[in-house]
């Protein structure tokens, strides 16, 4: 099992699938303290749209608000970790702002000098996967490390 692995979250109980496999993964091995889990969230909304009638305009979050966010985000993160570190692995949060997902997922892998990335994916194909593209898709294809994909075809509850 990898010493590193970087779980990229984005606040969704379909997100967290990656991270339910890698703690039944750590458990099982009873890894402990030789793994050490960097829990990551990039903030990739920096606008708002505000409509008014049949305007609509894009207008930047203050300073104040994306600290607010960075704050719930690392406060998620710090939750979604509580499982792992009773368990006795070394827990990392980390969120970032940035326009590409993708694109931060990758550098934050280079950073922390992940050996594995872990994330959940739709699964999606076709039109639907072209519409919505796929962060996943980017990371799998850029990544210099295995991903391990973890599929959802649905929510969970």
């Amino acid at each position: 099992m990898p010493e590193k692995i970087l779980i990229p979250l984005d606040g969704s109980t379909f997100g967290e699938a990656a991270l339910h496999c890698v703690e039944e993964r750590t458990s099982k091995l009873s890894l402990g303290e030789q793994t050490e889990v960097i829990l990551f969230q990039v903030i990739s909304s920096l606008t708002r749209t505000v409509i008014s009638g049949d305007t609509s305009v894009k207008i930047p979050y203050s300073e104040d608000e994306m600290e607010q966010m960075k704050t719930a985000a690392m406060n998620y993160l710090n939750e979604a970790g509580k499982r792992l570190k009773r368990m006795g692995v070394t827990v990392e949060c980390r969120v970032t702002v940035g326009t590409s997902s993708a694109t931060e997922i990758l550098t934050a892998e280079e950073e922390v000098g992940a050996d594995l990335v872990a994330m959940s994916t739709h699964g999606r194909h076709g039109l639907s996967r072209w519409a919505f593209g796929s962060v996943t898709d980017k990371v799998l294809r850029g990544s210099t490390v295995p991903v391990l994909l973890v599929r959802v075809s649905k929510e969970p509850e």
